[in-house]
């Protein structure tokens, strides 16, 4: 029977750590507000350093799209090497391009039972108009002492088990994890590094106070603190507006088959890696929890009903692997994830003792570990570089209707994919 509820992480997750709803009035040196991967990091960062945290979450850790994604760790951002250079300059492209490592690091480190598997990444293609894209991008990688390689058809076939696409390279540095494990085993190792984590715990207000800030909190709670994170990505709302209104939410539609025969998974990806592929609104896809087949893809702005909503990313999943057709998915969800103008991650600090970032674009595993781990390192010591230029909050145009204008451009880009060859 399909579930229409929970994700394949959710089903498989190992239970959740204890949370308790915010009471009282507290003080503490940082207050991070947001219990994804970007304010868990930062939060075990700053108690590592020997700051007094306590994390905030309206929902649990991992309830956003930490714990809803695909799984796949992938270093750098969607801008290539040279244009991250020109952009952010040579600094921030060798953060962006060991991203992953802070990831497997943490895993590692902490033991976090999060399936983690470094089998590396494969961006294939459809398009023989983009292989010279691809071969540049890679080359670029190369120039930086990356480990990764170019595949041909044939390869692309061994490796994914399907002759869907023509080209593309695999990035070695690359992996895939179970997210919702990772973001709760996140959680405990902050707990135990000495972070108050409450869940249930909506901050309602932010106000400066005498050089402090005050947060008021729904269940009647209010907390001092001498610095904030903010850390809510895709789910910012009305705590910042401007922060809500300078990026856009956009869904991520995921299914997932029942688990697979032995020999289907001898044939399916037999790889066992993460794959994204080229296309202006593609999809991802690989191996979940218990040997189940999954893939994900660009979905719409309302909460979805199963299995209509989810119509695009089947036929992708059927597209590419044709004996799926025959086998039942179990799972559907969704997920929210911060899509900015620019299509890079930004931070921001708009007040004194104030730090916010959002905006990874579906690059969230890697590079939201590795950028609140930058940020709880810059706290504690401000000669610390932050890894990415701050930048001033800016509202995109006429925001109030980017489920319309994004439904364009969702369009436009989906007929400049079937018009390339």
């Amino acid at each position: 029977m399909p579930n229409t509820v929970s994700s394949i992480w959710a089903a498989t997750a190992v239970p959740a750590p204890a949370t308790p709803a915010l009471t009282g009035s507290l003080k503490t040196d940082v207050l991070v507000v947001g219990a994804g991967f970007t304010g868990l990091t930062a939060a075990l960062r700053l108690a590592e350093g020997g700051a007094s945290v306590l994390v905030a979450d309206s929902h649990e850790p991992g309830y956003g799209a930490s714990g809803r994604n695909g799984g796949q760790v992938i270093p750098g951002l969607k801008l290539d090497p040279d244009e991250l250079d020109v952009v952010f300059g040579e600094e921030t492209t060798a953060f962006a391009a060991q991203a992953a490592d802070v990831v497997f690091d943490l895993v590692e480190r902490y033991g976090i039972d999060c399936e983690p598997q470094r089998n590396g990444w494969i961006q294939p293609t459809v398009k023989k108009a983009h292989v010279p894209m691809l071969e540049k991008r890679l080359k670029q990688w190369q120039d930086r002492g990356a480990d990764c390689e170019w595949l041909d058809a044939d390869t692309l076939s061994e490796k994914i088990g399907s002759r869907f696409f023509v080209g593309g390279w695999f990035d070695k540095r690359a992996g895939t994890i179970h997210p919702l494990n990772y973001a709760r085993g996140l959680a405990r190792a902050a707990q135990a590094a000495g972070v108050r984590i409450h869940g249930g715990s909506e901050v309602t207000s932010l106000k400066r106070r005498g050089g402090r800030w005050l947060a008021q909190f729904a269940t009647g709670a209010s907390v001092t603190a001498d610095n904030v994170i903010v850390a809510t990505n895709g789910y910012s709302g009305s705590l910042w507006p401007a922060l809500k209104r300078s990026i856009v939410p956009v869904r991520s539609f995921q299914v997932a088959t029942v688990p697979l025969s032995g020999d289907q998974l001898e044939r399916i990806l037999p790889a066992r890696c993460g794959v994204s592929d080229t296309r202006r609104v593609g999809h991802y896809f690989r191996i979940g929890s218990g040997g189940r087949a999954m893939i994900g893809g660009r979905g719409g702005f309302s909460e979805p009903s199963p299995p209509t909503d989810f119509r695009h990313v089947i036929s992708a999943l059927h597209a590419v692997y044709p004996e799926l057709a025959s086998v039942p998915l179990e799972f559907f969800w969704s997920g929210t994830l911060a899509m900015t103008q620019d299509h890079l991650p930004h931070i921001h600090q708009p007040a004194p003792g104030l730090t916010m970032a959002l905006g990874y674009n579906g690059r969230g595993v890697a590079m939201a570990s590795a950028v609140g781990t930058a940020i709880g390192a810059h706290l504690l010591d401000p000669k610390r570089n932050l890894p990415l230029k701050l930048s001033d909050i800016r509202a995109l145009p006429l925001h109030a209707l980017h489920p319309a204008y994004a439904s364009i451009v969702v369009w436009y880009y989906r007929l400049r994919d079937a018009l390339e060859t």
